[in-house]
Protein backbone atom coordinates (compact mmCIF):
# COMPACT_ATOMS: atom_id res chain seq x y z
CA UNK A 1 0.00 0.00 0.00
CA UNK A 2 1.43 3.32 -0.85
CA UNK A 3 1.67 6.22 1.35
CA UNK A 4 0.20 9.74 0.99
CA UNK A 5 3.44 11.45 0.04
CA UNK A 6 3.76 8.37 -2.50
CA UNK A 7 0.27 8.87 -4.41
CA UNK A 8 1.14 13.26 -4.21
CA UNK A 9 4.37 12.56 -5.64
CA UNK A 10 2.74 10.06 -7.98
CA UNK A 11 0.08 12.86 -9.05
CA UNK A 12 2.32 15.27 -8.91
CA UNK A 13 4.71 13.16 -11.77
CA UNK A 14 5.31 15.17 -15.06
CA UNK A 15 3.69 12.75 -17.45
CA UNK A 16 5.30 15.02 -20.50
CA UNK A 17 8.34 17.08 -21.43
CA UNK A 18 7.74 20.40 -21.53
CA UNK A 19 10.00 20.86 -24.69
CA UNK A 20 8.23 18.16 -26.59
CA UNK A 21 5.00 19.43 -25.76
CA UNK A 22 6.08 22.89 -26.65
CA UNK A 23 6.94 21.70 -30.24
CA UNK A 24 4.25 19.77 -31.05
CA UNK A 25 2.53 23.10 -30.00
CA UNK A 26 4.44 24.89 -32.47
CA UNK A 27 4.25 22.27 -34.97
CA UNK A 28 -0.04 22.36 -34.77
CA UNK A 29 -0.96 25.63 -33.87
CA UNK A 30 2.01 27.27 -35.84
CA UNK A 31 0.42 31.18 -35.37
CA UNK A 32 -0.22 30.48 -31.31
CA UNK A 33 2.18 33.39 -29.91
CA UNK A 34 5.24 32.08 -28.09
CA UNK A 35 4.03 33.45 -24.86
CA UNK A 36 1.07 31.31 -24.80
CA UNK A 37 3.02 27.84 -26.50
CA UNK A 38 4.75 28.31 -22.79
CA UNK A 39 2.35 28.95 -20.86
CA UNK A 40 0.66 26.06 -22.42
CA UNK A 41 3.46 23.66 -22.39
CA UNK A 42 4.18 24.82 -18.60
CA UNK A 43 0.54 23.88 -17.87
CA UNK A 44 0.07 20.88 -19.17
CA UNK A 45 3.79 19.38 -17.53
CA UNK A 46 3.98 20.73 -14.28
CA UNK A 47 0.03 21.10 -12.49
CA UNK A 48 -1.18 18.45 -11.14
CA UNK A 49 -2.92 16.40 -13.10
CA UNK A 50 -3.81 12.61 -14.54
CA UNK A 51 -2.25 12.50 -18.23
CA UNK A 52 -1.63 9.14 -18.19
CA UNK A 53 -3.55 7.81 -21.00
CA UNK A 54 -3.92 10.76 -23.04
CA UNK A 55 -1.68 11.77 -25.76
CA UNK A 56 -0.12 15.18 -26.07
CA UNK A 57 -2.65 15.91 -28.80
CA UNK A 58 -5.27 15.77 -26.29
CA UNK A 59 -3.52 17.50 -23.60
CA UNK A 60 -3.06 20.62 -25.64
CA UNK A 61 -6.94 20.12 -26.62
CA UNK A 62 -8.29 19.88 -23.29
CA UNK A 63 -5.63 22.33 -21.59
CA UNK A 64 -6.18 24.89 -24.18
CA UNK A 65 -10.13 24.66 -24.45
CA UNK A 66 -10.24 25.17 -20.21
CA UNK A 67 -7.36 28.09 -19.92
CA UNK A 68 -8.93 30.03 -23.14
CA UNK A 69 -12.72 29.48 -21.64
CA UNK A 70 -11.13 30.25 -18.02
CA UNK A 71 -9.04 33.08 -19.05
CA UNK A 72 -10.53 35.03 -22.54
CA UNK A 73 -14.07 34.63 -21.93
CA UNK A 74 -16.93 35.49 -19.73
CA UNK A 75 -17.75 32.07 -19.35
CA UNK A 76 -16.83 32.27 -15.14
CA UNK A 77 -19.47 35.35 -14.90
CA UNK A 78 -22.18 33.04 -16.48
CA UNK A 79 -21.52 30.55 -13.97
CA UNK A 80 -21.65 33.17 -10.96
CA UNK A 81 -25.20 34.36 -12.88
CA UNK A 82 -26.34 30.31 -12.17
CA UNK A 83 -26.11 29.80 -16.00
CA UNK A 84 -26.04 25.62 -16.45
CA UNK A 85 -22.81 24.69 -17.13
CA UNK A 86 -22.97 23.44 -20.36
CA UNK A 87 -25.07 26.27 -21.74
CA UNK A 88 -21.91 28.95 -20.06
CA UNK A 89 -19.38 26.29 -22.77
CA UNK A 90 -22.29 26.80 -25.33
CA UNK A 91 -22.10 30.51 -25.37
CA UNK A 92 -18.74 31.00 -25.28
CA UNK A 93 -17.34 28.26 -27.45
CA UNK A 94 -17.29 29.94 -31.25
CA UNK A 95 -15.11 32.72 -29.44
CA UNK A 96 -12.60 29.50 -28.00
CA UNK A 97 -12.78 27.92 -31.52
CA UNK A 98 -11.94 30.81 -33.66
CA UNK A 99 -9.22 31.27 -31.68
CA UNK A 100 -7.65 28.00 -32.04
CA UNK A 101 -8.81 28.40 -35.52
CA UNK A 102 -6.49 30.99 -36.11
CA UNK A 103 -3.26 29.35 -34.22
CA UNK A 104 -3.90 26.61 -36.69
CA UNK A 105 -3.14 28.48 -40.10
CA UNK A 106 0.34 28.90 -40.87
CA UNK A 107 1.55 32.62 -41.33
CA UNK A 108 2.31 34.03 -44.53
CA UNK A 109 5.89 34.19 -45.23
CA UNK A 110 5.33 36.98 -47.63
Amino acid sequence: MKTRAERRRERRKQWFIQAEVEEFIRGEYPACPEFAVAYFASKICTVPKNWRNASVAEAVEVTMQNELRHQLTDYDQLMLLAVRRKEAQRRVQPKISAMIAGWKKRADLS
